[in-house]
């Protein structure tokens, strides 16, 4: 166990697990942080973002650097749950859950990436469900938002396949280009009939304490 709450927080399925991004997790992911795993084609992030590091040393050390600043920012304004998801017990990537003044407005969304090595698996879809069942049922949000490049169909067909109606368009770049980004929109209602029955929480009421939530 942690001082920390939130590096106690577990979110278990069927098929994997969310788990509070210790350093020791970290450690054991970030060789595929070094080995490009977590990239994909066409580049799927905006930016600016450590993965696109082209130096496999300074990728590393930026995105622990990115991770641990952020654990560190946690107020009513804005915080950011880091999980690593492990399947068989072997990190393979991250599922992360943001909340922007949550409290006013109830929404919240996330970030992810699976290692190549797994791709194409279902893995991806299991991991959004697992999150949006923390978010909805373990923190009680309204609504769940999600964005991704036009051209990353892998994300877009997650959002789609789980209810997200399309919710606009914009636009940011990725190594420097611009690119069309694809917005879309999860509410409660639209989540509740197609809520799992088998996804279990684990330590909510401690990391909901140092969240502020009620």
């Amino acid at each position: 166990m942690h001082s920390y709450p939130p590096l106690n927080l577990r979110v278990t399925t069927p098929r994997l697990e969310l788990a509070g991004a210790t350093d020791d997790l970290l450690d054991r992911l970030a060789p595929l942080v070094r080995e490009g795993k977590a990239m994909a084609r066409p580049a799927p992030y905006d930016d600016p973002i450590s993965l696109y590091e082209e130096d496999p040393d300074k990728r590393v050390a930026k995105w622990l650097r990115g991770i641990w600043r952020g654990r560190g920012k946690v107020d009513a304004d804005f915080w950011r749950l880091y999980l690593v998801v492990l399947v068989d017990g072997a990190p393979v990537g991250m599922q992360d859950l943001m909340g922007d003044r949550f409290a006013s407005f109830g929404t919240v969304t996330s970030f992810s990436w699976l290692s190549a090595d797994l791709r194409g698996r279902g893995l991806g879809r299991e991991m959004r469900q697992a999150v949006l069942h923390l978010a909805f049922d373990g923190l009680a949000a309204k609504e769940a938002e999600s964005d991704a490049f036009a051209d990353n169909l892998a994300s877009n067909g997650v959002s789609r396949a789980l209810g997200y109606e399309p919710n606009g368009t914009t636009w940011d770049t990725r190594q420097g280009e611009a690119g069309e980004i694809q917005r879309w929109r999860l509410t409660r209602e639209a989540w509740l009939p197609r809520r799992r029955g088998d996804i279990g929480i684990e330590h909510l009421d401690e990391t909901k304490a140092t969240l502020d939530l009620p």
